[in-house]
């Protein structure tokens, strides 16, 4: 497997680590939400279980598919946090709007 395969192994885990997460979060939307119409001690134990033991799970799952799309974007030399990127990008752009002209 060379550098690009892994690289775009790496970001098709992050794509989906990003859906997963994105759908673990309105889960906790509609948990809380569950609560306010619930109310009363169940809504309680509703709103601590999912700040107490499922923030925690979620937070730290979404930190890894972090670190895993970082890693895919340098195996893949997408250097997106880098100013070489916008100032080769902005040259780009400027051969672009020259050759237009």
């Amino acid at each position: 497997m060379n550098r690009t395969e892994t690289a775009a192994l790496f970001n098709k885990i992050f794509g989906w680590g990003v859906f997963i997460c994105l759908i673990a979060g309105g889960l906790a939307f509609f948990g809380f939400l569950a609560g306010i119409i619930i109310g009363g001690p169940g809504a309680e134990a509703l709103a601590v279980f999912i700040r107490k033991q499922y923030f925690p799970v979620v937070i730290r799952v979404t930190s890894i598919v972090i670190g895993i799309g970082l890693i895919g974007m340098y195996l893949g030399k997408m250097h997106a946090l880098s100013l070489t990127a916008d100032k080769k990008e902005a040259e780009e752009n400027l051969s672009q709007i020259k050759d237009k002209n």
